[in-house]
Order: C-alpha cells, then sequence, then structure tokens
C-alpha cells in the first residue's frame, strides 16, 4: 500500500498529518514539495482526484498571493496552476494520496477520512490538541 504526503517540515499541519499516518502503521513516500515540485500534469492530476479546481488549492497566507493579484478573478484555472508551479509556496498542503482518495488535509485529521489502516494508538497535535484516544479512536 502506497501513501504519498506532498509535505512541508516548516508546516504544523503538515507535520500533525504525516504523524497521523505514521499513526496507522504505514510509512508514506515523503515529497517535499517545496524541493521537489510536482510537474503541471500532476499538479492538474491531483486536483482532478480532489475534485477541487486550482483557486481551492491556492494558499494565501505567508505566499507571494497578494503582491500577485491572485484573488482577482480574471485569472483562469490554468493561470493560477502555472502561479502554482513558478512558486510552489502558494499550494496549499498538506496532500495526502491513498488507495482511498486524495485529500488536502485541512485541519490534519481530514487525512483519517482516507487511511486505510486504523490508528495504533493515542495522538494528540503538536499544540496539545487529543486527536485519538488510547484505544485508536477519533476524539
Amino acid at each position: 500500500m502506497t501513501i504519498t504526503i506532498y509535505h512541508n517540515p516548516a508546516c504544523g499541519t503538515s507535520r500533525n498529518t504525516l504523524s497521523l499516518i505514521r499513526n496507522s502503521g504505514v510509512e508514506p513516500e515523503v515529497i517535499e514539495y517545496l524541493k521537489t515540485p510536482p510537474d503541471k500534469a500532476t499538479l492538474q492530476a491531483l486536483m482532478s482526484s480532489m475534485g477541487i479546481n486550482p483557486r481551492a488549492l491556492l494558499r494565501e497566507k505567508g505566499t507571494p498571493y497578494d503582491e500577485l493579484g491572485l484573488a482577482d478573478p480574471k485569472w483562469t484555472g490554468d493561470q493560477l496552476v502555472d502561479f502554482m508551479l513558478a512558486h510552489p509556496i502558494l499550494i496549499n498542503r498538506p496532500v495526502v494520496v491513498t488507495p482511498l482518495g486524495t485529500r488536502l488535509c485541512r485541519p490534519s485529521e481530514v487525512v483519517l477520512d482516507i487511511l486505510p489502516n486504523p490508528q495504533k494508538g493515542a495522538f494528540a497535535k503538536e499544540d496539545g490538541e487529543k486527536v485519538i484516544d488510547d484505544k485508536g479512536n477519533r476524539v
């Protein structure tokens, strides 16, 4: 079974999502997308698999979103994809691909809906919020 996470290690939500995947007993393929961005076909396939358009995958905070004027509705989906390819920080994260589907995992608990294996034990987010109890059940 292959699980892939498009990960930014500087992002708490991404780190929590990665930890939840590992708590299910799986070591995923980790793609640090800022170092190794997806190509256009891969990015489009991920969005298609999630059933979202490019605007739904755009990240605003901590990116050149405002500087580039990306809120303007004049930009086509294809143009927004080109911006994400030119500035990978614009790609919201983490995106996780499993045999059960592909999701933008914000908040991190969204990943639980697409993990094939149950959680192996308790889990709390970095901020201390308990997500999984001692029996591996969602809180």
